[in-house]
């Protein structure tokens, strides 16, 4: 039975008052819980501190040259990715807050111990990259407990506009996050840097050990053993008449959206020699986009069935990047920025809550590792693939090729009938 079936069966509220009148249950309803506003503070204070930890990991790495930078990255990636479906079947076993709860502390203890270091000895490239291993080692557990978390707090019926909220808040961060970083790190250095991440910790770690799950479930039986179960989420991933389809469209939005974005973009400006400032306009018009549809989902809830929302959406996001891809001056590319932010919004604004809500309760952080996987391995894999292509064929013939395979993507996806009829988080009433 589902968290908002439990809810509508309901008849008597925790301290023994009546359930109110259709009206005020809707408003209950359309109101998302104080424990879930409390931990989405928590997520996005942490996030500040990523984001100015991650800028001084990178910053502190580029002064020893490419090839070191590199590595203290990819020492994050790599470990996250080899360990994301053991941390996801961990979390499945002792509950995500447990998880949460002691990824915070253990990340509190050596953000504390790396400041110190750095602080005595600076920032050389070994401990760049021990840096890296630790944080990715935590990440591959982390991350999946975390996207299991708005399930444990709010009903099925709220996901749309709990992850929406979620989103806007990570937007606003990531718009803030490098200028506040840049200052930090010019003001205190890495040691600094890993202080304030510190910091950041200690106060997620009070705010998750407040937080008590409305719709937690009970941890998955340790029937088989850790591995065997991590593969349980793979397997009941795709074979899920809804899941399935809904992974494929992540991937192809990671492997042929997202690069648009953060790769593509600046490559097609040099190409036209438009300057970096219509690379900043176009990013940011892309925002702007993305902002105003996840807001409008904050405030009405999901906009339409949420397969068929984001197999559309990445329709709209594929005729978006054809026009950036053609756009015959820079107004036309600003003003497709914006369709290709709709587009991005919309998509993300439905697969999310879709994913979460359709995942079987004993499953929900397996299934997210795999939704987090699916994303990394794609976004690696097509980083390098376009990149190679942009050197042989040009900006504008691959972005034009990523239009084309967004719109192919999102087609696929409307002839699924479980993904396009499906109904996750609408009002059944």
């Amino acid at each position: 039975m589902s968290a908002s079936e439990d809810a509508a069966e309901e008849t008597v509220e925790a301290n023994g008052a009546l359930v109110p009148e259709v009206g005020d249950e809707e408003q209950d309803q359309d109101r998302l819980p104080g424990a879930y506003k409390l931990w989405l503070v928590g997520i996005l204070v942490s996030l500040v501190g990523n984001e100015v930890f991650y800028f001084a990991l990178g910053w502190a790495a580029s002064e020893y040259g490419g090839s070191i930078a590199a590595l203290a990255l990819s020492a994050i990636t790599l470990p996250r990715v080899l360990l994301l479906l053991v941390g996801g079947a961990v979390s499945d076993r002792v509950s995500a807050r447990r998880v949460l709860i002691t990824g915070d502390a253990v990340m509190l203890i050596f953000s504390v111990a790396l400041a110190t270091v750095a602080y005595s000895l600076g920032a050389p490239p070994l401990l760049l990259v021990a840096t890296g291993v630790a944080v990715g080692v935590v990440d591959a557990f982390y991350l999946p407990a975390s996207g299991s978390m708005p399930r444990r707090l709010v009903a099925e019926a709220q996901l749309p506009r709990a992850l929406s909220l979620r989103q806007v808040g990570g937007q606003v961060i990531n718009m803030g996050g490098g200028p506040l970083a840049g200052v930090l790190v010019g003001l205190a250095g890495f040691a600094g840097a890993a202080f304030v991440n510190a910091v950041t910790f200690a106060f997620t770690l009070v705010v998750l050990t407040a937080v008590r799950p409305r719709h937690d479930v009970s941890p998955a039986p340790k029937r088989d053993g850790l591995l065997k179960e991590a593969s349980s989420g793979v397997k009941v991933a795709f074979s899920h008449p809804v899941l399935r389809p809904g992974l494929w469209l992540t991937g192809a939005a990671a492997g042929f959206l997202l690069p648009v974005l953060t790769l593509l973009v600046p490559l097609l400006v040099r190409e036209e020699d438009w300057g970096a400032g219509i690379a900043g306009l176009v990013l940011g018009a892309q925002g702007v986009g993305m902002v105003a549809v996840t807001l409008l989902v904050v405030k009405r809830g999901p906009l339409g069935r949420p397969g068929l929302m984001a197999a559309g959406a990445l329709i709209l996001a594929g005729a978006g990047v054809l026009a950036l891809g053609l756009s015959p001056t820079a107004t036309v590319a600003v003003a497709a920025g914006v369709v290709i932010g709709i587009g991005n919004g919309t998509f993300s604004a439905h697969i999310a809550p879709l994913v979460l809500a359709s995942s079987p309760d004993s499953h929900l952080s397996r299934i997210q590792a795999v939704l987090v996987l699916v994303q990394s391995l794609a976004l690696l894999l097509m980083n390098n693939v376009l990149g190679a292509l942009v050197d042989l064929q040009g900006a504008t013939v691959v972005v034009v090729a990523c239009a084309v395979m967004l719109v192919g993507a999102g087609l696929t996806g409307l002839a699924s009938d479980p993904l396009r009829n499906d109904r996750t988080g609408l009002d059944r009433r």
